[in-house]
C-alpha cells in the first residue's frame, strides 16, 4: 500500500468521526406528541445542544416553523425573532419561554387552535453579533418535531375520596387535573364554603403538568348524601366538573336514654335521702315523747305516794 493510498484512508475515517461527533452536537429534545385543549395554552418543552460552543442568547436566533416546510422563510413559521415572518394565524399567539443561551428552546402556544396540529419543528441558528449577522452555523431538528393533538372537550378532573366520611371527624377530598399550561394552570373550586384549601402544582413530564386541589372539612349527619363538585375552569373559559355523594356514617347518640335514667336515678337518690331523713326525724320524735311520757308518770307516782 503507496503512502497516498494510506493518507486517503486516514483522510476518510477522519472525516467520518469528525462528521460523526459534529452530527451528535447538534441535538434536540423534543416532546413528540401533546394533548392540546383548544382555547386553552399548550406549552412545548425543548432543550437543544449546537456546535458552537457557550453561547450568550443574543448570538442564537431561534425559530419553530412547519416541518417540510423552508424555515426563516416567511409563511413557513410559527414563531420568528422577526415578526414578518411568522404565518398571519400564528401572530401574537407564540413566545419562546427558555433562554436559548441556557439551551432551552421551549415554545408557548396560546391560545390554541384547532389547525395547531403541525408537525412543527426548532431551528437554531449562530449569528456573529447582536445584529444577528448569519453564519454557516445552523441546524433544523427535523426528526424531533412536535405534533398537537387538538382536544375540544376539557378533561374531567379526578376525585380521590374515602368511601365513607365519619360524623364529626375530618375528612379529606383531593381533585386533580392534567393540563398543559403551566403558565396558566386551570382554576379548581368546590360547591362547599370552606377555607382549608391547598392546591399543588407539579410536572409529571412529557408536556404534561397536574394540578391539585385538597379540600378537608369535618362533616355533620345533614352532610349525608350531599353532593360535592369539584370544577376545573382552563384558560380559555372553558369548564368542566366531576361529582361525587357523600355518604356519612352516624356516631351512635344514647343521651335519648342516658339523660331520662339517669334524672331518673337522681330522683329515686333524692327521694330516698329524703325518705331516710324522715324516717330519721321521725323516730327521734318517737323517742321525745316517750322520754316526756316517762318523765310525766313519775311526777305523777311521786305525787299519789304523798
Amino acid at each position: 500500500m503507496d503512502n497516498q493510498t494510506k493518507f486517503m484512508i486516514t483522510y476518510l475515517l477522519f472525516a467520518a468521526i469528525c462528521s460523526s461527533v459534529s452530527s451528535d452536537e447538534w441535538k434536540a429534545i423534543v416532546v413528540k406528541s401533546i394533548d392540546a385543549l383548544v382555547t386553552s395554552c399548550v406549552v412545548v418543552p425543548c432543550s437543544f445542544s449546537h456546535t458552537g460552543g457557550n453561547l450568550p442568547t443574543p448570538r442564537l436566533r431561534a425559530m419553530w416553523h412547519d416541518k417540510g416546510k423552508t424555515p426563516d422563510t416567511k409563511g413557513n413559521n410559527i414563531y420568528h425573532e422577526d415578526y414578518t415572518l411568522i404565518k398571519d394565524n400564528f401572530k401574537g399567539r407564540t413566545k419562546m419561554l427558555g433562554e436559548l443561551g441556557q439551551n432551552n428552546c421551549t415554545l408557548e402556544i396560546t391560545p390554541v387552535r384547532d389547525h395547531d396540529k403541525g408537525p412543527f419543528c426548532f431551528r437554531v441558528e449562530l449569528v456573529k453579533s447582536e445584529a444577528n449577522e448569519p453564519t454557516k452555523y445552523m441546524f433544523s431538528f427535523v426528526e424531533d418535531c412536535v405534533e398537537l393533538n387538538m382536544i375540544t372537550q376539557p378533561p374531567k378532573p379526578t376525585l380521590i375520596q374515602p368511601k365513607t366520611a365519619t360524623q364529626g371527624e375530618p375528612y379529606t377530598v383531593t381533585c386533580s387535573v392534567i393540563h398543559t399550561c403551566p403558565n396558566h394552570v386551570p382554576k379548581l373550586t368546590w360547591n362547599l364554603d370552606i377555607t382549608n384549601i391547598i392546591v399543588h402544582h407539579k410536572d409529571i413530564k412529557q408536556g404534561n403538568w397536574e394540578t391539585q386541589s385538597i379540600l378537608t372539612f369535618i362533616p355533620e349527619e345533614k352532610d349525608d348524601n350531599r353532593e360535592i363538585t369539584c370544577t376545573a375552569e382552563f384558560n380559555g373559559g372553558l369548564k368542566s366538573p366531576e361529582t361525587f355523594t357523600l355518604r356519612v356514617k352516624r356516631i351512635e347518640n344514647y343521651n335519648h336514654i342516658i339523660i331520662p335514667a339517669v334524672v331518673g336515678i337522681g330522683t329515686a337518690l333524692l327521694f330516698g335521702i329524703f325518705c331516710i331523713f324522715m324516717a330519721k326525724k321521725y323516730k327521734n320524735r318517737i323517742a321525745e315523747l316517750q322520754n316526756q311520757e316517762g318523765t310525766m308518770w313519775n311526777r305523777l307516782s311521786r305525787l299519789s305516794c304523798r
